[in-house]
């Protein structure tokens, strides 16, 4: 993928879809050469076409989301993968901003991957660090794998740290998620009692989703970026979180 076909996908990500004709105006090419990029670009399933727009694919997929404020979340990986040791065991759960943590890790430092994200395992196949993919059942849109095998599968792994992706956090419902089998694979992950900390963008923040991750003090720190505000920071910071902007 060259930078204008990036900045095309960032494009269409953020507004979900765009016209091709809009397309050829930002970028400063003909329509014909928006239309090739688009064509290369749902071949590799990062967007799809549909009478004369650009559309953004599911939210679910993994690699998509990983493309949007991309440059941010490598950053936040960077920070968090500063916090883990050589030789250190740790649980990277599913979502992009842990899908470059995990590829940041593996390329910096030996250690342990236990994962319940295939795109990670997948992500990693390259690299010399070990993974382990815990099994279960396969949710196919996100890449992961959920339920009561899954649980039992984090019963008899140890890791030191978890790095837990979020949906949504307000102060009257604390952390929480958008899939009911996802959030369950988390609160299997909290109930081991390891270091849980939250790696994620701060647009979760003020948002609200059905099912809790928690409860709250079962999380130690959260890493996220300066677009989260005073007032979510401190009340978190109360809390008894540790708050490291990048």
């Amino acid at each position: 993928m060259n930078s204008r076909q990036q900045a095309i996908l960032q494009m269409v990500i953020d507004k979900g879809q765009m016209s091709v004709a809009e397309l050829a105006k930002i970028t400063g090419v003909s329509e014909v050469t928006i239309r090739q990029d688009l064509n290369t670009l749902e071949k590799q399933s990062y967007l799809r076409r549909a009478h004369g727009y650009a559309v953004a694919p599911d939210s679910e997929d993994v690699e998509t989301r990983m493309m949007t404020h991309y440059t941010l979340k490598r950053q936040l990986a960077e920070y968090a993968a500063s916090l883990v040791n050589p030789y250190e065991s740790v649980f990277i759960e599913n979502g992009s901003s842990n899908a470059l943590l995990a590829r940041t890790l593996a390329e910096q430092k030996n250690v342990t991957i236990i994962t319940v994200s295939s795109y990670i395992a997948h992500l990693l196949k390259e690299t010399p660090c070990e993974v382990i993919l815990l099994g279960g059942i396969y949710q196919k849109k996100s890449e992961s794998m959920v339920g009561p095998l899954t649980r039992q599968f984090i019963q008899q792994v140890h890791f030191s740290k978890a790095f837990i992706g979020i949906d949504g956090w307000q102060p009257e419902t604390g952390f929480t998620g958008r899939d009911m089998m996802r959030s369950d694979v988390v609160n299997a992950v909290l109930e081991k009692g390891s270091e849980a900390i939250v790696l994620t963008d701060s647009s979760k923040f003020g948002v609200v989703h059905p099912y809790t991750l928690g409860p709250a003090e079962s999380f130690s720190r959260v890493i996220t970026d300066s677009g989260l505000n005073a007032r979510d920071r401190m009340y978190l910071e109360n809390s008894g979180l540790n708050v490291n902007i990048v």
